[in-house]
């Protein structure tokens, strides 16, 4: 018996669900038209993934209901959907298989994440594993996500007759996630000795991307099936005689392909869903705000991007030249507006104010903050007047140890590279410039500096990147202690200076714009340090 099975990598936005439902209907209606018995949607599909505490809320069940049921009657053959099921007073997270306008059969899922970025046993509760439904004369089971990530659920399926694997998924990105998710079916394909559909969402949710990159194994854990990554796709896996016929097989791609394009499809997804105009970004003349603006444009269009330069006395032309060109090579609108005048009627205002608290040295962070405040303070009343929100372009080195000023650097609505390193920061511009050169290499060779003083750069304040980078990922993504990193061979001094720097900006980063995640711990969801803490760390 042969069953031809649709995978839907879709876009969906959480909370849309009309929107989302015409949107698997599309994709049912193309599946039919490419020969398909049975069309396999992401996780929780009619709903967005993840609908967070829209989940608390009763109407917000009932909708979902009313939207499934309005669904099942319009599509044009078998699919299974995911979606939040409120049954007997209690809430899952559920796929039900939708046929002949109605629900055939519904599987809850099992195992329910609680780490990291996933919190679904605040609002659902667990359910009784894989599904096992004909379709066609075939016996398919049907598990969602989790489900597959551990022993039980699939060997449930397989000892209930299921010859074949369904598996709705919302799997976010982090680097080299692919290789785990291989990984992790491949052991359930060859535990059961089962082929294995992992269909997977594609999309940016607030500070999540969801990469699609939806595949297929067969019994003896060989891929047969890869479909690209970062796009929407619909691609149809055969299933005769017990197991998959070979198909396509999208290339993988680099390290910096990937968190580049991570970092397009967010900012493309947040602009576009939230119904923004277009962006604004604050040009240094610096490689974090090059890099941002590269990838606004290439997410975005030229005609959605605006750039302003603020140059201060302390501004090198250098920076303005750099900035300049590479606004003409990239084509954006961009507006220069020098701060001096500003920055002398601060200083005026607050003369005697700050005399009568004492003795000062002559220059202090007060006046270099000063600086970052009235650029923020300018570039926000862009976005007042103009409805564009501003992207920050503060790096994941600079969070980690408040390289930033709040309401200055910080003020904006999204953080472009807030979860990229430094050192990563280069290797993408490379990457960038690698097709097509559009950051001029003043920008990248020139040493990183904020230029808030005569002089300055980065690593007066800070170790050397490499270094810095390194002990920031052992201490916050790995959860070493200092005496581990020392361990290592990093000096004691950097050790205990980064860390220290680390535990004291934490009320910052509480204050900072939701920002893109690429790695397995960003400063988001899956940071949950208290900002109020008198732990000393081992030494």
């Amino acid at each position: 018996m042969t069953l031809r099975i649709a995978i839907a990598q879709i876009n969906l936005a959480v909370g849309d669900l009309a929107g989302n439902a015409k949107r698997i209907l599309a994709a049912a209606d193309e599946a039919r038209a490419l020969g398909a018995d049975l069309l396999l949607t992401p996780e929780l599909a009619l709903c967005g993934y993840p609908p967070e505490d829209l989940l608390l809320r009763a109407d917000f069940y009932r909708a979902c209901a009313r939207e499934l049921d309005d669904l099942a009657k319009r599509l044009p053959l078998p699919t299974i959907v995911g979606y939040p099921l409120a049954e007997d007073g209690r809430h899952y997270n559920a796929a039900s298989l939708l046929d002949g306008g109605s629900i055939v059969a519904t599987c809850r899922k099992t195992k329910l994440p609680n780490y990291q970025v996933f919190d679904e046993q605040r609002y659902f509760d667990c359910g009784d594993g894989s599904t096992v439904v004909a379709i066609k004369g075939v016996r398919v089971g049907i598990a969602i996500c989790e489900d597959i990530w551990h022993p039980g659920v699939a060997e449930v399926a397989r000892a209930a007759g299921a010859e074949l694997l369904l598996t709705l998924n919302a799997s976010p990105l982090h680097l080299n996630k692919q290789g785990m998710r291989y990984e992790v079916v491949r052991a359930r394909a060859l535990s059961t000795r089962m082929p294995i559909v992992f269909a997977n969402l594609v999309g940016g949710q607030d500070e999540l991307i969801f990469d699609g990159a939806s595949f297929a194994l067969n019994g003896d854990g060989q891929l047969t099936h890869q479909m690209p990554a970062f796009a929407e796709a619909i691609a149809v896996v055969e299933f005769a005689a017990g197991k998959l016929q070979n198909g396509a097989i999208a290339a993988g791609l680099s390290d910096e392909a990937e968190v580049y394009s991570a970092l397009q499809l967010g900012v493309r997804d947040y602009v576009g869903k939230n119904g923004f105009p277009g962006v604004i970004i604050g040009l240094s003349g610096g490689m974090d705000s090059a890099l941002t603006l590269a990838i606004a444009v290439d997410a975005l269009g030229t005609d959605k991007v605006r750039c302003v330069m603020m140059p201060s006395p302390y501004t090198a032309q250098m920076s303005l030249d750099d900035s300049r060109e590479m606004v003409r090579r990239l084509g954006v609108q961009y507006d220069e507006i020098p701060i001096g005048a500003l920055m002398d009627l601060y200083g005026v205002s607050l003369a005697a104010t700050l005399n009568a608290l004492g003795p000062k040295p002559a220059w202090d962070t007060t006046e270099e903050n000063l600086q970052a405040r009235i650029r923020g303070m300018l570039l926000m009343a862009l976005s007042n007047r103009t409805g564009r929100i501003v992207l920050t372009t503060g790096n994941k080195s600079e969070m980690a140890v408040g390289y930033a000023t709040l309401y200055g650097d910080m003020a904006g609505g999204f953080a472009v590279i807030k979860d990229v390193f430094k050192t990563f920061v280069y290797r993408l511009a490379h990457y960038r410039n690698a097709l097509s050169e559009v950051i001029p290499q003043n920008i990248i060779t020139r040493p990183p500096s904020a230029e808030l003083k005569p002089g300055q750069t980065d690593q007066d304040s800070l170790p050397a990147y490499e270094v810095l980078d390194a002990i920031i990922e052992a201490y916050m993504e790995l959860d070493e202690s200092p005496r581990q990193i020392i361990a290592r061979g990093f000096k004691p001094d950097d050790v205990k200076k980064v860390v220290g720097m680390l535990k004291k900006n934490e009320y910052k980063r509480r204050q900072s714009p939701v920002g893109i995640r690429v790695s397995q711990r960003g400063f988001g969801k899956d940071w949950r340090y208290p900002i109020t803490s008198g732990y000393l760390d081992e030494y």
